[in-house]
């Protein structure tokens, strides 16, 4: 039985840096269950890795921080007739070359280009792809499990805007198609994107403890969600998040770690 539904039809996927990348996982669950991929990456290096990752597969070139090079993504997918069942948006990036200042130190140059890159591509991107989506395909966007976790640092309020502009696109699109659009909000996650955020590490280990499992939370837990938000199985989720954090927003009065901490 297909359950998922999605074998031979076409996705759309960004952000795949490396095995370890939430799009990588996403990706491979897809064509795993008889679908076709099409990437897209920032730059030449980025193409080179994820085309040894997915030799049989297209990967294109899309800087989202430049305008024409988003119009020539949605050209060509259009010109090429492709008809696309979804699109999955996992592209963030932030400056923390100079560590991790306080909030109120935030750069205005840093932040705009965060929001441009984390949050505003979602539209871009998607406005470039209108005319290419098939009527019920599905949009899936990445976010963290909490917006309000300052460890972040000026990328919680960008992720906040992202999980805000989930709804407004999804009723934007819905005024002349049935595309769906949803979050998936994860919770700490082992990527070598995570890596390069200032004190992560013991950050991802306290969270560790405080899942109801004990275990942390893998990347391909969150990409299984992903999948199946892209899948026509769940047609009747449009216009949210879906948190994923093995429990961990319900625990943050764990006995044993506050035992620990208290000592």
């Amino acid at each position: 039985m297909d359950f998922l539904q999605v074998s031979g039809k076409t996705f759309f996927v960004t952000g795949v840096a490396n095995k370890k990348s939430v799009a990588y996982f996403v990706a491979r669950g897809l064509i795993d269950n008889g679908a076709r991929v099409v990437f897209s990456v920032q730059n030449e290096d980025n193409r080179d890795r994820a085309q040894k990752l997915f030799p049989d597969s297209t990967v294109l070139m899309c800087d989202v921080e430049n305008p024409e090079s988003i119009c020539q993504l949605g050209e060509y997918f259009q010109s090429n007739n492709i008809r696309l069942a979804g699109f999955v948006h996992s592209i963030a990036f932030a400056n923390y070359s100079e560590g991790l200042k306080p909030f109120l130190e935030t750069n205005v140059k840093d932040f705009l280009q965060a929001t441009n890159i984390s949050c505003l591509s979602l539209v871009t991107i998607t406005n470039a792809l209108k005319n290419s989506f098939e009527e019920n395909a599905s949009i899936v966007t990445i976010s963290i499990s909490s917006t309000r976790a300052t460890a972040y640092g000026y990328m919680g309020p960008i992720k906040a805007a992202l999980d805000a502009t989930v709804a407004f696109l999804a009723k934007s699109l819905s005024e002349i198609s049935k595309v769906r659009v949803n979050a998936v909000c994860a919770g700490p996650l082992k990527t070598s994107a995570s890596a390069g955020i200032p004190g992560y590490v013991n950050n991802y280990l306290f969270a560790e403890q405080l899942t109801l499992r004990k275990a942390a939370l893998k990347t391909e837990e969150v990409a299984n969600t992903v999948v199946f938000l892209l899948s026509p199985v769940a047609s009747g989720i449009n216009a949210t998040g879906i948190v994923v954090d093995a429990g961990m927003s319900c625990n943050y009065f764990d006995q044993d770690v506050v035992n620990r901490a208290m000592r």
